[in-house]
């Protein structure tokens, strides 16, 4: 509480030094506080895995696309408007890769593993190719109405998924997926920052630094795994 009064304290004050109400601003020297960064909320490595199997063992006739979508999310990262956006073209089954269209219209390239690779190939087999809305034909996810899929309807297929798991599906969403993955990557992969901000399209790495609240642990291991741990 106090933090927000010194907040708005010195907002107040900078405001009125600008507007030339004083002559010198007193707060021109005073420092904000700064606020604390929220440690995200993500899935752990067997609940991910659990998501998994129960979007892969039910029978359902868009289980394939449902699967390929919670596939592309705990792997990829991606955020649920770069999902809805894929189009066909935008995907190099040669290279293993895509591009997607992330906050500020900036293009960017994700790279897919073969767990990905194998939920796209084996969803579009099934994919719809017939009375495709003209607007959608080259549109990768398609709905029931066989027209680009939307957000709500990605944000209901997770939601389904995850109950399906016996996860609580008012604690995690999709972007809690986007943590997954960051934070899988980061605490299993060894990945660098630097690169986990390029693949996650992140502005800036303060940002991405939310993720190495794992190395907490890390660390611990670490001292833990010294050879003179136990004299």
């Amino acid at each position: 509480m106090l933090e927000k009064r010194q907040v708005f304290v010195c907002s107040l004050t900078i405001c009125v030094a600008r507007h030339g109400l004083i002559e010198k601003n007193p707060a021109q020297n005073l420092e904000t506080p700064k606020q604390d960064k929220r440690v995200p909320k993500y899935l752990s490595l067997d609940d991910s895995k659990k998501l998994l199997e129960a979007a892969t063992n039910i029978d359902d006739r868009n289980k394939e696309r449902d699967f390929a979508i919670i596939t592309l999310f705990l792997n990829c990262g991606m955020r649920l408007s770069e999902l809805v956006g894929i189009n066909m073209k935008d995907i190099n089954f040669n290279d293993c890769k895509m591009t997607v269209i992330g906050k500020g219209n900036k293009e960017r390239t994700i790279y897919l593993n073969k767990a990905c690779m194998n939920a796209i190939n084996s969803y579009l087999t099934i994919r719809p190719h017939d009375a495709v809305k003209n607007d959608s034909r080259d549109a990768l996810f398609l709905s029931e109405r066989k027209e680009r899929i939307s957000n709500r309807t990605v944000q209901y297929i997770v939601k389904q998924e995850l109950r399906r798991a016996g996860l609580d599906s008012n604690k995690y969403s999709v972007h809690k997926l986007r943590h997954t993955a960051a934070t899988l990557m980061y605490q299993y992969g060894n990945v660098d920052i630097r690169a986990l901000q390029e693949l996650l399209g992140h502005e800036s790495i303060s940002t991405t630094e939310i993720y190495t609240h794992v190395a907490n642990e890390q660390v611990r291991n670490a001292v833990e795994s010294n050879p003179l741990a136990d004299m």
